[in-house]
């Protein structure tokens, strides 16, 4: 698992809150939900917060789950409160959901207006900062008219849904289909799984949903969606000039004197900056549940360790990632429109959505709902080398790159860190070279490029954590 995932932290505490349905006016449900148990972690940074700023924040992080889950997702608000936990708080907020424009709205205060996250097309949700009404709403970044997300499910796979299978020699099949089944019963790797795909030789030979999902659904990627911003790296360095050496990854750290000039976007991909992000430190919390905006919060972020001298797993540094690569392209509208049509939808991933600030800035270092196969979709591109039915869509020695160690590393045995990838080489018996993205509660997508496949394994994991190098090594033992 990666260390000190804050996506999956933050998320914690929709594990300790129930949604209950009432009806609205409109006849559609809407949820009032309670507020946290007393012992939720602490979700905004600096001293302890207020239990007017602590409620603030639950009920952003409800409504970022709700809009989330209904719109990204495609799922309904009884699965997103099974998929959370479900466990109950005491006191209630009242949560409104319109379904028609797409607006969750919860109110945690008699004084303030009520928290409020929207849905967009193509760009997903966004969280309004505290204190914002509806009329904010006005000015959140959109797409272009003509950015519409396309229907490729009728396409062949991997750029569709046909002729996607197909079966190995019946023994290999059945001992296949075995380690999966163990996949999903909690014990054998732990976790709770509600979907897992195993591709070899570009085909999938086994593929299987719990808890309502199937192959168009789509949850909470957490960290994994750290390899995606990568992949977006990439193509800037390429089509965009972006320096993965330039002292002062941002504009705003080159003026003279300012000793976060000596940051590279190298450090921010290895998790070496330097930048704060220890016990409060982290902007992340502010961004997630406050709605403060990247540029305000995780830019101004204070050096704490000299650049590239020390590994801190610190999600921040991946919405800069984004952030360096916005003013590489210098166009706002062809920012925005980026990630889907130069990569996720160049390869089928249509069912992957991040969500921005109200800035418009990605935070693509979670709050991203993506499905198990477009997961798969992505493994693919990295098996090939960053190409695509014959199109490179990485550049050349990306894949290379993000799959080797970084000059520093965690202080553990366990797997070693990349360019925003986990690296599992040797780990449980895995071979040489596998490498994933992951995320809390078990998001992972494993290249193994010696052997051709590509092993995704998504869940909800909460005290028990999926073995995931063991699982894999168990199903490469069994198709080859």
């Amino acid at each position: 698992m990666p260390r000190l995932d804050r996506e999956a932290c933050l998320c914690f505490a929709l594990a300790l809150c129930a949604i209950h349905v009432t009806v609205a006016q409109d006849n559609q449900p809407r949820a009032a939900a309670p507020v946290m148990a007393p012992n939720t972690p602490r979700l905004v940074s600096g001293s302890q917060p207020t239990p007017r700023r602590l409620a603030a924040s639950q009920a952003a992080q409800r409504a970022v789950a709700l809009c989330s889950g209904l719109w990204s997702g495609g799922r309904t608000v009884e699965q997103i409160n099974a998929d959370n936990g479900g466990l109950g708080g005491t006191e209630s907020m009242n949560t409104d959901i319109d379904y028609a424009r797409k607006i969750v709205s919860i109110q945690y205060s008699d004084l303030m207006p009520p928290r409020i996250v929207a849905w967009r097309p193509v760009l997903g949700c966004v969280q309004l900062p505290i204190g914002a009404t509806e009329d904010a709403l006005r000015f959140v970044p959109q797409v272009a008219a003509d950015i519409v997300r396309p229907d490729f499910d009728a396409r062949d796979w991997p750029m569709g849904d046909r002729n996607a299978t197909a079966r190995l020699p019946e023994a290999k099949q059945k001992a296949l289909d075995a380690v999966v089944s163990s996949g999903f019963d909690g014990n054998t790797y732990g976790g709770r799984t509600w979907g897992i795909i195993v591709v070899k030789d570009g085909k999938i030979v086994a593929e299987r949903y719990a808890m309502g999902f199937d192959m168009h659904q789509a949850a909470q990627t957490h960290s994994a969606a750290k390899s995606f911003t990568s992949s977006v790296v990439g193509i800037a360095t390429w089509k965009y000039g972006l320096d993965l050496d330039r002292p002062g990854a941002l504009e705003e750290w080159r003026k003279p004197g300012d000793p976060r000039g000596a940051i590279t976007v190298r450090h921010l991909l290895h998790m070496s900056s330097g930048l704060y992000g220890e016990g409060d430190g982290s902007p992340q919390a502010d961004i997630y549940a406050g709605g403060a905006t990247v540029a305000e919060r995780a830019v101004t972020n204070i050096l704490d360790t000299p650049p590239g001298t020390r590994f801190l797993y610190n999600p921040p540094d991946t919405m800069l990632l984004m952030r360096a690569v916005r003013e590489a392209v210098r166009d706002d509208k062809t920012f925005w429109a980026m990630p889907f049509q130069q990569l996720f939808w160049k390869i089928g991933m249509t069912r992957t959505t991040p969500a921005s600030d109200w800035n418009g800035d990605f935070l693509m270092s979670g709050q991203t709902y993506s499905s198990a196969r477009d997961f798969a979709r992505f493994g693919l591109l990295y098996l090939n080398d960053g190409v695509w039915n014959g199109e490179r869509i990485l550049p050349e020695g990306w894949t290379e790159f993000v799959s080797t160690p970084g000059p520093v590393q965690p202080d553990d045995k366990g797997p070693r860190y990349g360019g925003q990838f986990w690296i599992y080489s040797g780990l449980d018996g895995l071979p040489a070279g596998a490498y994933s993205p992951n995320g809390g509660q078990g998001q992972y997508a494993m290249v193994v490029p010696s052997h051709k496949t590509v092993i995704v394994r998504r869940g909800f994991d909460g005290a028990s954590s999926f073995k995931i190098a063991r699982f894999c090594a168990d199903v490469l033992a069994a198709i080859d």
